[in-house]
């Protein structure tokens, strides 16, 4: 539906980045999975949940606005918000969510004074 260029700008991601996040939280978390409901019908597809969780994190957006455009109730998307966080922890803990160790901190520290920010990392726990 979008080129590159425009769901990088849409999305502020490329594409394959949300088609692995898309992947991945459906293997794990069945919440992800197109289900029908109890008349038959499809319900909300695996990719209109990553969307709307997404967006809600990227732009702040409040659960209730998702309405018009996706057409979910608030408690829907503040269940697939929580879905999506829970499910991003649990995929990528390991790998991105680690706390640092010495050297990854020594790094940090010096890409920040060369950056001209001494003192970065002191102040990340007070960054809202």
């Amino acid at each position: 539906m979008y080129t590159e260029e425009d769901f990088k700008r849409r999305f502020q991601m490329r594409r394959h980045v949300f088609e692995r996040l898309l992947r991945d939280v459906q293997q794990v978390n069945p919440y992800f999975r197109q289900k029908r409901d109890r008349a038959g019908r499809h319900g909300f597809s695996p990719h209109q949940k990553v969307t709307v969780a997404l967006r809600m994190m990227a732009y702040g957006s409040l659960a209730d606005s998702m309405d018009e455009t996706y057409g979910m109730s608030e408690f829907t998307c503040l269940d697939t918000l929580e879905q999506f966080c829970d499910t991003i922890v649990q995929v990528y803990k390991d790998e991105y969510l680690r706390e640092p160790n010495q050297e990854h901190l020594n790094r940090l520290i010096r890409k920040a004074e060369d950056s001209g920010f001494p003192g970065m990392i002191g102040s990340l726990d007070c960054m809202h």
